[in-house]
């Protein structure tokens, strides 16, 4: 196949896949999601997506009717079916089906949205991009990976007409995350990034940046840190599963970063190194 959808059991393609009116997804974005990228049919950093997947559910109460290890086994089973070498994969789960109530039965049962669509990964360490700043209007939810996105996707169309590549949020000039990535400074031989809170995701390629930074001798810190403070940063580093360490260099229309180019390319080297040695076919 050269895409794949799955609901419930059903698998399709993408543009044929039905989902039924009720589903509470469809009324109030009451679902979790998940997303990464695969190649050569091995999802990348799976068991770190469906941990966080599980635990997303776990602080809305969600009840999935499967377990880690049967969804685990199910996107294996999926990725094989697909004809091409790099995929993007989405998994979501809404609260269930029912009559629109903004209230439940708790007996529900929750419903597997399972998307995945051909994807050309950009490992490219040159790529340097334009981004704006925006006022962080979300929620207070921003660590669970809800599909509450509308601040979101209001954001980053205003970029794209803008023709910029992404939005750095701040909450009161304190910086927390993007509209679909986390970021991260190189100050001093030091990665800063923000603190696990209520205002940002744990980001997985987050993650990995802070453990190759430590395996290279760098510092680390998971401290907050201003707009100002990001302007003046050696580097300026955009991370996600899908764009692992993607480099800016140019915030509001001001030139920013490329004064540690030493160090962000050896970052750049270990966490594409340890992507493609978990991706390389066996």
């Amino acid at each position: 196949m050269k895409d794949l959808a799955y609901y419930n059991g059903k698998i399709s393609s993408i543009s044929e896949m039905m989902v039924p009116f009720n589903d509470r997804s469809h009324f109030f974005g009451d679902g979790i999601y998940d997303a990464t990228v695969s190649r050569n049919g091995i999802i990348f950093k799976l068991t770190d997506h469906l941990e966080r997947f599980f635990s997303s559910m776990a602080l809305v109460g969600i009840n999935p009717d499967f377990t880690m290890t049967e969804l685990e086994q199910l996107l294996k089973t999926l990725v094989g079916k697909l004809d091409e070498a790099d995929y993007f994969i989405y998994f979501q789960v809404s609260r269930g089906t029912a009559p629109r109530d903004h209230s439940y039965s708790p007996d529900i049962i929750p419903n597997l949205s399972i998307y995945m669509s051909p994807w050309p990964i950009d490992t490219d360490k040159d790529v340097r991009l334009k981004v704006m700043t925006a006022q962080d209007k979300r929620f207070e939810f921003c660590h669970i990976k809800t599909l509450n996105l509308l601040p979101n996707v209001i954001a980053s169309q205003e970029a794209t007409l803008k023709g910029l590549d992404e939005v750095v949020f701040h909450r009161d000039q304190r910086v927390t995350e993007c509209a679909h990535s986390n970021v991260s400074i190189l100050v001093n031989g030091v990665f800063q990034t923000a603190p696990l809170d209520n205002w940002i995701l744990p980001g997985i390629a987050r993650k990995y940046l802070l453990l190759a930074s430590e395996a290279l001798g760098f510092g680390t810190s998971e401290t907050p840190f201003t707009v100002d403070e990001m302007l003046l940063a050696d580097e300026v580093i955009i991370s996600s599963s899908a764009s692992i360490c993607m480099v800016v260099s140019e915030i509001d229309g001001k030139a920013v970063g490329g004064k540690d180019p030493e160090r962000l390319r050896q970052l750049q080297d270990a966490v594409y190194e340890d992507f493609y040695k978990e991706t390389d076919s066996l």
